[in-house]
């Protein structure tokens, strides 16, 4: 059988472009379909999209506002919303938020997207959950995955009648393996394969360069030697190459990222005014990730020539930024290898600390992000900001104890790495149960 599939996300923040970005060397073109701006899109399918999406920019910067931008963001967010998991319950139930979108696919929405897919006898794997009710409803002929980019999601990532339909789920973590149990999906269709991580930061299955990057992270991460002396056996076994005495190829560097509709860029110009001293004895690198969007970029250098660190740009002070996403998702990938610690919100980025990268969060935007929140915490790879102003101080006290290299570590140990692997042997193998059991969540 040809390695081969259809991989379709939709343009909305970065999280679905970015678990479809890691897949696109299987695509008959190699490169990844947008649903809601593929060439030829008809009008009024375009229309809706960017209604929605001009919607949700909109609304995730209003969360800047006080009072009034923080109770508008909030009612969004109500529609969206993820129900408690306990009790176990039955909560196959088509909500609002799906019904509304069901009437626009019997209108015809996205048929025009599947008659294209059809041009192929390949499967579907689409990072969004609309792009896979299209393909069910519109007659796509043949196999229809649909991967999850959240640690817990809502129903409407669930099509209206799920003991009937055929969408295979492919799941991050197994907290979505049980959601959607109670969503109503048979568990037939429910695959448990890890989020789709960059080969680039991986190094083949034997993990080469993740474990080359660890090595140094770990050393840059723990000075007093406090982790590593505590758990010499653990290193020892995972990371032989993490020895004291071997040298740093960078300094301490910190990443600080935000989300696709640029909310909390004002977290930046804190952490500049804070680190100022450490960037400019250069002890610190800092990048400041500003995605696609030319706004967040200019924010950035902006402030960095306000706070008096111009002329550190392109040394140890630098944006990551590039007009096209695909090229962006490259320079950040790149830019993660030499990254210590990532700075960021509770996004689909939660899966990264399985790189064996320990992240510090932002607020939460978003119900979803709550769970990620929780999911991160749990497993022991992230932990909370604290106040901005303060970085250099909270940060350092942080990086001494050795708390970071213990978070770096529990990301690498319990995420999952594998899931391109995982996901090629469900969709091309017929493997029932791809990802490894040692990882507890």
């Amino acid at each position: 059988m040809s390695h081969q599939a259809w991989i379709v996300a939709v343009d909305m923040g970065y999280g679905h472009q970015r678990a479809a970005h890691p897949l696109r060397h299987l695509s008959p073109t190699g490169k990844v379909i947008t649903a809601n701006n593929y060439a030829g899109i008809p009008v009024k399918d375009q229309k809706i999209w960017q209604d929605s999406e001009t919607f949700y920019g909109h609304v995730s910067r209003l969360s800047n506002l006080p009072l009034i931008g923080h109770w508008l963001f909030g009612l969004y967010d109500k529609l969206q919303s993820i129900a408690e998991f306990y009790p176990r319950r039955d909560l196959s139930k088509p909500n609002f938020q799906l019904k509304q979108m069901y009437r626009l696919i019997g209108r015809g929405w996205g048929k025009d997207l599947v008659n294209f897919l059809n041009t192929r006898d390949v499967p579907l794997i689409t990072t969004f959950f609309l792009v896979a009710f299209f393909a069910e409803e519109h007659g796509f002929k043949n196999d229809i995955y649909c991967v999850l980019c959240d640690a817990d999601i809502s129903r409407a990532w669930v099509g209206f009648n799920p003991p009937k339909s055929r969408i295979k789920y492919l799941a991050p973590c197994r907290r979505v393996v049980e959601r959607l149990k109670l969503y109503g999906v048979p568990e037939k269709n429910i695959y448990l394969t890890g989020f789709p991580l960059p080969e680039e930061n991986l190094g083949g299955a034997q993990l080469h360069s993740l474990k080359s990057d660890l090595s140094e992270r770990i050393i840059n991460l723990d000075p007093q030697n406090r982790y590593r002396q505590k758990y010499f056996q653990t290193v020892k076994h995972f990371l032989k190459d993490a020895n004291k005495e071997e040298a740093h190829s960078h300094p301490l560097t910190l990443t600080f990222a935000v989300g696709g509709a640029g909310a909390q860029r004002n977290l930046a110009k804190d952490i500049l005014r804070s680190l100022k001293k450490k960037l400019l004895d250069e002890e610190i690198n800092l990048n400041l990730v500003a995605g696609n969007r030319n706004d967040v970029y200019l924010y950035f250098r902006d402030h960095i020539a306000e706070t008096g660190l111009g002329k550190l740009a392109g040394r140890n002070l630098n944006i990551i930024f590039d007009v096209n996403k695909e090229d962006y998702f490259t320079k950040f990938n790149s830019c993660l290898r030499s990254t210590d610690i990532l700075w960021t919100k509770p996004s689909e980025l939660v899966f990264y600390t399985a790189l064996g990268l320990p992240i510090i969060m932002a607020p939460s935007l978003g119900s979803q992000e709550v769970f990620n929140r929780t999911w991160l915490k749990t497993i022991g790879g992230g932990i909370s900001q604290n106040e901005p102003r303060y970085t250099r101080e909270w940060l350092m006290d942080w990086v001494d104890s050795g708390w970071l290299a213990e978070a770096a570590m529990a990301g690498f140990l319990d995420g999952r790495q594998f899931g391109v692997y995982n996901i090629m042997d469900v969709v091309f193998n017929g493997v029932r149960e791809p990802a490894k059991s040692y990882q507890l969540l």
